[in-house]
């Protein structure tokens, strides 16, 4: 398991961890969450090796591989396929060893190095990469492409794929969903759900956390402190910590403020001189409670517009795509003949590439349809919010001077002040009204491009991707203005969660048409999940003939193999029993924790004194069945190791 105890992690003068503690079973699937700049990246390099602890004990099994997904851009002439394979360590050790066989003409470690490709999987190993690469979005034809030849965001999903061919015991993924439409999102849940080692993920996507963790770790104040559940649970629980904290601080504040007057009344009075002076001591005995200390809520709203033309925009028989300079066409999708009304909360489903962000530009005037008819209503306001905030925004202008520019534009010709109050209520504060725009964070540019939308006071919103960089606090904010504002939303997101909360109709863009889809986000994702099962059975299928002609010239080995197998089949008889009552101990230390949990929120409401003696001794029997627990778990899991080595010993 991973064990932190009492850990201190510093960063220059800033103190990320301070006497953490928290501990993580094997197979746990554990988000890891907090405020951004709170320090969670920190601790995955804390578990990877590229920090060291300032103070505490950390501690994790030597026996553990670790997968992550490298942050640098791969620059490489290697096909998709040969790439992702490469992630397969396990694999490229016993290709290594059967190469160091060869050479050195070792029967028995040629024979050894055989079966250890075989038990790695190495005739499934090149279907195997192909599904990943093919489950994350690629096509069939850019299986043999170049790693080099694709763009950075298709590069970053080979190295999530890469990442994932890894037999890895620990998975540490740090937003894994940034570069992932719905449909590879979709894909890549159900693969999590399968998976069978330990993972931690660091992601601001709540459905995507509910869907594959069922453990939840916050990164607060320095602290960290578990949560059994997911995302939703540790909501829940979190909320009524702080409102059991809030209720407990008022009380005592009530109770100081009682002291304080007795005291400032009686201290001057020999006959009440004694009574005071306890009250003193008990005032400085009473223990204080920290007062909730949650940053204020991030909140805005979209101004009423100022007409509502139905219908918003008449689409007939266009064709939308690219044209280049010697004016030749890429058409993307044809055949568009649709109707935008008035109130209409649409939210546009499709494969990345199938033309989803191609309409949005082609609506909000960014790009001309390449043929048919856009009639816009009459007062048409349009509020766009670009995938990429660059393409609106510009690097070396300050926020105050894109809303002076957009003042102008709109012929507002607000004041100064006006603006920098406008920009403030949107946590754009004192210098960073006159910082850079190239400078700012991905999460600080999307604020500025939502606080530029929200100036124009739109009546139709078309949102492409707009919670890419936003944190958890500012797409609940999102949500919430979306439905209460009372214009049109054509939206594109991979965040399901405000796909459910505002739109009404969906669009499919699928093999260059736009269709309606007859259903909702759960039939959409049963439908992805049809056509990535379509998908692996192909490649699954196309293998087949190929694993049958490198089996050919191996007949000598069958037999060796036949063997090893039967032995290692009598030795993982042994384990299954013992693998069994690992995870029956596992949920024992989970349900003794939420126990431990719930007995420390009950005692934040100041109950009476018995109360407290029972939960005190409660505590105490929960605290050492939990350390009973943990012995045998790590006696059960010592013979679980042995009888694997017995397995390697074997091969």
């Amino acid at each position: 398991m991973i064990n932190l105890q009492d850990i201190i992690v510093r960063r220059g003068t800033k103190v990320v961890l301070d006497a953490a503690s928290i501990t993580i079973h094997p197979g746990e699937k554990a988000a890891l969450i907090g405020r951004n700049g709170a320090g969670k990246s920190t601790l995955f390099s804390l578990l990877t090796g590229g920090l060291i602890e300032d103070g505490g004990r950390f501690s994790f099994p030597k026996s553990w591989r670790i997968s992550q997904v490298e942050q640098h851009m791969p620059e490489t002439d290697a096909s998709a396929t040969d790439y992702v394979l490469a992630g397969d360590t396990l694999l490229a050790e016993a290709q290594a060893a059967l190469d160091a066989a060869d050479l050195s003409g070792d029967g028995a470690a040629i024979g050894a190095a055989h079966a250890a490709l075989a038990d790695a999987g190495a005739f499934d190993a090149k279907s195997r990469a192909q599904t990943l690469i093919l489950g994350l979005g690629f096509q069939v034809n850019e299986l043999d492409r170049p790693v080099n030849a694709f763009s950075g965001g298709w590069r970053m999903r080979l190295q999530l794929a890469r990442a994932l061919m890894c037999p890895a015991d620990l998975l540490l993924l740090d937003e894994p969903t940034n570069h992932l439409d719905l449909d590879a999102l979709v894909w890549l849940e159900a693969w999590l759900k399968r998976f069978d080692g330990t993972m931690l993920v660091i992601s601001h996507d709540r459905e995507f956390l509910d869907a594959v963790t069922r453990v939840t770790v916050h990164l607060d104040q320095a602290k960290l402190t578990r949560y059994g559940g997911n995302y939703s649970t540790f909501e829940e629980l979190r909320s009524q910590q702080l409102t059991l904290q809030h209720a407990s601080f008022s009380k005592q504040q009530d109770r100081i403020a009682h002291l304080q007057s007795f005291i400032s009344r009686f201290k001057a009075k020999a006959s009440k001189a004694k009574q005071a002076q306890s009250r003193v001591k008990a005032l400085e005995r009473m223990e204080k409670i920290a007062p909730v200390l949650a940053a204020a809520d991030f909140t805005f709203e979209f101004k009423e517009p100022d007409s509502l033309p139905n219908p918003m925009i008449t689409i007939r028989n266009a064709v939308v795509g690219y044209s280049d300079d010697s004016g030749a066409t890429t058409p993307i999708v044809s055949g568009i003949t649709r109707s935008v009304v008035a109130g209409q909360r649409i939210g546009l489903l499709g494969a990345n590439g199938q033309g989803k962000s191609t309409l949005v530009k082609t609506i909000a005037g960014s790009i001309k349809a390449l043929s048919g008819e856009f009639t816009e209503g009459k007062g048409l306001s349009i509020g766009y919010f670009a995938q990429q905030e660059l393409d609106v925004l510009r690097t070396d202008d300050t926020p105050l001077e894109h809303m002076v520019r957009l003042s102008t534009s709109l012929g507002t010709n607000a004041r100064e002040q006006e603006l920098r109050d406008f920009l403030g209520s949107f946590r754009f504060i004192g210098d960073m009204v006159g910082q850079a725009v190239g400078t700012m964070s991905g999460g600080e540019k999307a604020r500025l491009v939502l606080a530029m939308v929200v100036y124009q006071r739109p009546n139709l919103l078309l949102l492409d991707e707009p919670t890419n960089h936003l944190d958890l606090t500012t797409r609940e904010a999102l949500a919430m203005a979306l439905n209460e504002f009372e214009g049109t939303v054509m939206l594109v997101s991979h965040d399901r969660a405000l796909l459910r909360s505002v739109c009404d109709d969906f669009w499919l863009v699928t093999h260059g048409a736009l269709l309606p889809f007859d259903g909702d986000l759960d039939d959409y994702q049963t439908h992805l999940l049809e056509e990535a099962k379509r998908k692996r059975e192909s490649i699954t299928a196309s293998s087949a003939p190929q694993r049958a002609t490198e089996s050919v010239g191996r007949g000598n080995q069958a037999q060796y193999r036949k063997e090893q197998a039967a032995k290692r089949q009598a030795i993982a008889n042994q384990v299954k029993p013992l693998q069994k009552r690992l995870e029956a101990i596992e949920k024992e230390i989970a349900d003794a924790e939420v126990a431990q949990q719930k007995i420390s929120q009950m005692l934040l409401d100041n109950p009476d004194r018995d109360a407290i003696m029972d939960m005190g001794k409660r505590a105490k029997v929960l605290e050492t069945t939990v350390a009973t627990l943990e012995e045998e778990w790590l006696a059960v899991t010592e013979s679980i190791e042995t009888m694997k080595g017995k397995v390697s010993a074997n091969a």
